[in-house]
């Protein structure tokens, strides 16, 4: 087998893309739910619910996108030892 067949990561397990994926929607699309948040009350210090609704899920959204991340990582480390470990042995 040439280097280009040798495989460089083991087999993936789905349930990190699901959680992944799921956290990856929510941050699209709750702000995209315009009709939910698009009034005045509850205001915070006279900013109108909309407005800072918005500002809250940009880190929200921020710290979702981060997790995703997170477990994508662990995902591809934890594939990538699973090539490793199976080549040593």
């Amino acid at each position: 087998m040439t280097s280009t067949d040798t495989p460089t990561r083991g087999p993936a397990r789905p349930g990190p893309y699901i959680v992944s994926g799921i956290l990856i929607v929510l941050a699209i699309v709750m702000p995209l739910l315009i009709p939910t948040y698009a009034r005045w009350d509850p205001a915070l210090w006279d900013i109108p619910f909309f407005f800072w609704y918005q500002l809250i899920w940009v880190f929200l959204a921020s710290g979702l996108l981060s997790i995703a991340y997170l477990l994508m990582r662990k995902e591809d480390r934890r594939r990538r030892a699973a090539v490793r470990d199976g080549r040593d042995a």
